[in-house]
Formats: C-alpha cells, sequence, structure tokens
C-alpha cells in the first residue's frame, strides 16, 4: 500500500483530502499540526507528504525544512498564496511541488502520481535498475521496455506501455482520464477522453488476446480505470 501523510488542521479539508485518496486507491493518514506530522514520520513508512503551511505550532515552513534535512520523501505543499516570492521560497525551502488553494482533485492526484514516479525511479536508480512490474500473469520490465503475459509479449506501443507501466506501479489506484492523460502525455487535460479511451481499448484488446476471459483492467463508472481485481 501506498501510505500518504496528510498535513492539515482543518478537519473538513483534511477529511476530504483523505477521502479522495483512499477512493484513488492510497491509505492517507492524517496529521493535525506540524509537531503529530514530525512524529508520524518518524514512525516510517511514508511515500510521500502533502503539507499545508498554516499550521499550529510549528509552521509548515518549518515542518517542510526539518523533514527535508532528514528525508527525502517527496512533499507537496498546499498554500493560499500564489506569488512568485512565495513559490520561490517554498521550492528552495524542499518543496517538491505546490498547489495553490482552491485547488482541482484531479489536479492534486496527478501531481501525487508524478512525484512517485519520480522517487520510484530514483530508487531505482540508486539500487542499479528498475524493479520489474508483475500483475496477475503480467509480466513489465521498465528497463527493458518489454511487457509479456507468459512469457508472450504483448507487442504494445509508447503510450500504451506507458499507461500499463503507472497502472501496474499503483494496482489499487483508481487512475481518472485526467490522471492518465496528464501523466503519460505530460499536457493539460482539455476534456476530450476519446485519445484515453482508444488507447485503453487497444490496450485491454492486446491483453485479452493473450489472456481471454481475464479482466486485466477495470473501469469504475464515473471515475476512472484501475487493475482488475
Amino acid at each position: 500500500m501506498t501510505n500518504i501523510l496528510v498535513v492539515e488542521d482543518d478537519t473538513f479539508i483534511s477529511g476530504m483530502l483523505c477521502e479522495l485518496l483512499a477512493q484513488s486507491g492510497y491509505t492517507p493518514i492524517a496529521a493535525f499540526s506540524g509537531t503529530e506530522a514530525l512524529l508520524r514520520l518518524l514512525q516510517g513508512g511514508f511515500s510521500l507528504m502533502i503539507l499545508d503551511l498554516m499550521l499550529p505550532g510549528k509552521t509548515g515552513e518549518e515542518v517542510l525544512q526539518e523533514v527535508r534535512a532528514a528525508s527525502d520523501i517527496p512533499i507537496i505543499v498546499l498554500t493560499a498564496m500564489a506569488d512568485k516570492d512565495t513559490t520561490v521560497k517554498l521550492l528552495r525551502l524542499g518543496a517538491d511541488d505546490y498547489l495553490v488553494k482552491p485547488f482541482d482533485n484531479d489536479e492534486l492526484l496527478a501531481r501525487i502520481d508524478v512525484q512517485l514516479r519520480k522517487a520510484a525511479l530514483v530508487a531505482a536508480a540508486g539500487s542499479g535498475g528498475t524493479a520489474m512490474l508483475q500483475f496477475k500473469d503480467i509480466t513489465l520490465d521498465p528497463d527493458g521496455y518489454d511487457a509479456q503475459i507468459s512469457g508472450t509479449k504483448l507487442g504494445l506501443s509508447k503510450r500504451e506501455f506507458e499507461i500499463l507501466r503507472l497502472m501496474m506501479s499503483h494496482p489499487n489506484k483508481v487512475f481518472s482520464k485526467n490522471n492518465l492523460y496528464e501523466s503519460i502525455w505530460g499536457d493539460e487535460f482539455m476534456g476530450d477522453d476519446n485519445i484515453i479511451n482508444v488507447h485503453i481499448s487497444k490496450l485491454r484488446a492486446k491483453l485479452g488476446a493473450l489472456g481471454p476471459g481475464i479482466e486485466y483492467i477495470k473501469t469504475v463508472w464515473g471515475i476512472g480505470f484501475k487493475m482488475g481485481e
């Protein structure tokens, strides 16, 4: 499971964030002050932190500095200030990304995806290679750009491969079309979901040809797609 620490003192916003993350396949853990956040991090096991700046006790900036001095965990800061000086300061203090309140939920999820993928690549580079991914009888080799089902190559296009790699990296997460487009195409999603539907359809067809009767990609109606149960 991917544990995400949500540091937000507003109980309503914290609850909303935790519900959003849980629906997307993550395991959110809430902290309501800077001190509690630091104590939670000492317990370990977190893949990313979402950090509000306006906190009781230790401020978000203080938490950011202390965490960054001891850890390379990805940190996405939530701020009400959009001026250039503030954002530059946050990045220099060690924030990996930031969002200005009020923010779009899909944009937050896309930015979380980006930071988790970056962290996975850094970890893989440090261990000498990218870990193989396995789901049911699919084996995906990120380094060799190869995907197989029971030893038979799938023959995926670049976009199909990247979609499958992203989804296999987080098999419990539900990806919206917005998530997929911004993560794979690296551009803002403008609401035209046809390109996503076409790629998912082709990917399903190739998976189904080698694994008939097996649901590899599941549609979560009204939300998006995830790896099948």
